[in-house]
Order: structure tokens, then sequence, then C-alpha cells
């Protein structure tokens, strides 16, 4: 490897940081979303424990909740798996820049390819998360009617 295409090698690394930092932000969303789905499974153990020895009105409201658990679970697997594609494309693109400049190969139809697929993933994902921070306060305050003490 002689010094101009060392310093080719080291341009296109220089470039790959930018995934390299896009895959760390998503572990770190990564690790909110699931410890947001470790929550909703132990409330909803929780809740499961309760429902065989609750009266037919706090078995009701056990129910609901049950039922909120389960779609909120639903909605942050789904974050968690457009996240995850999202740091596959990030990773596979850095792969991909390295591939190129080491083999001397045109492939910027595919580089642009994972690029727009990890940012739309991850703008998916984001949304999904909104959604299931706003479904997460409807069921409170669901919950805080049921007790009396909701202030709209």
């Amino acid at each position: 490897m002689n010094a101009s295409s060392t310093s080719e090698l080291v341009l296109v690394l220089q470039q790959a940081v930018s995934p390299v930092i896009l895959i760390s932000g998503v572990g770190l969303l990564l690790l909110s979303m699931s410890n947001r789905l470790g929550r909703s499974i132990d409330r909803s153990r929780i809740l499961s424990a309760e429902l065989p020895r609750a009266d037919a009105a706090k078995r009701e409201k056990i129910i609901r909740q049950l039922h909120l658990l389960w779609k909120r679970a639903r909605i942050i697997r789904l974050c968690i798996l457009l996240a995850s594609n999202s740091a596959f494309c990030a990773a596979v693109l850095i792969l991909t820049l390295f591939l190129t400049a080491w083999l001397k190969i045109e492939l910027g139809w595919l580089i642009v390819t994972l690029f727009v697929g990890c940012l739309g993933c991850l703008i998916g994902s984001l949304i999904v998360f909104t959604h299931d921070i706003n479904l997460s306060l409807a069921a409170l305050k669901v919950e805080l009617a049921d007790e009396g003490t909701s202030e709209s």
C-alpha cells in the first residue's frame, strides 16, 4: 500500500465516522426503547398476577390496562425493529464506503440507498416512539380518571 492509497483510505475512514456516530446515537435510543418495553412487560406481569384476585370492577380496569400495555409493547417492538434496521444500514454503509475505496469500485447508488434507508428507518422509529409516548400519557389519563383524580 503506497502513500497515496493510504491517504485515500484515511479519507474514506474519515467519511465513515458520521455513520459510526449515528450507530452510537441509535444505540442509546435502543437502550431507552428496550427499557420502555421492559417496563411495559413488568407492569403487565404485575397486573396479570392481580387479575385472579380482583373483583369485577377492578378486573375490568386491569383488563383495559393490559390491552393498552399489549398495544404499547407492540408499538415499542416496532420502534426497536426500525432503530435496529437503521443501525444495520449504517453498519453496511460503513463497510460499503470502505470496500468502494479499497477495491476502487463505484457503488454510489448503493451508498445513497443505504443512507436513505438508514435515515428513513430512524425517522420512522422516532415517529412511532413519539406515538408510544402519547399512548402512555393517554393510558395514564384513563387510569387517573378511573381513580377520580384526572384534571383533563
